[in-house]
């Protein structure tokens, strides 16, 4: 009889509960579109946060409380550039996942059929 050794077909052992858990508070922050827009910005490059919300349309306070968000779960960072502080991914995994995601999904409704709701 076979041992399970924790390994699928790919050869990759599971990821261990701790780190499923982390990956899914991270999945978390990134399913507000207003983070994802802000993670989208800075994929691009560094911004301060009055960059970030006159790109992303938000609200200071609100952007200021997002990236506040998204430093606290380690997917950006701040440095300190005279008064002002500087966010950035310095993740270029994050930077891949985040340029993957919503570039396949801007191709894809781009190159999808016009859907219009009948009835309305």
């Amino acid at each position: 009889m076979p041992v399970a050794t924790g390994a699928d077909s790919s050869g990759f052992d599971d990821p261990s509960a701790e780190v499923l858990v982390e990956a899914a508070g991270a999945f978390g922050l990134l399913a507000s579109p207003a983070r994802l827009h802000i993670m989208w910005a800075l994929a691009q490059g560094e911004s301060d946060v009055t960059g970030l919300a006159e790109r992303v349309g938000g609200a200071l306070p609100a952007v200021s409380q997002h990236l506040t968000k998204l430093r606290l779960a380690g997917l950006v960072r701040a440095r300190r550039e005279g008064r002002r502080q500087v966010y950035l991914v310095d993740d270029p995994d994050i930077v891949t996942v985040v340029r993957l995601l919503v570039g396949r999904l801007t191709d894809r409704a781009e190159h999808a059929p016009v859907r219009h709701l009948r009835g309305v």
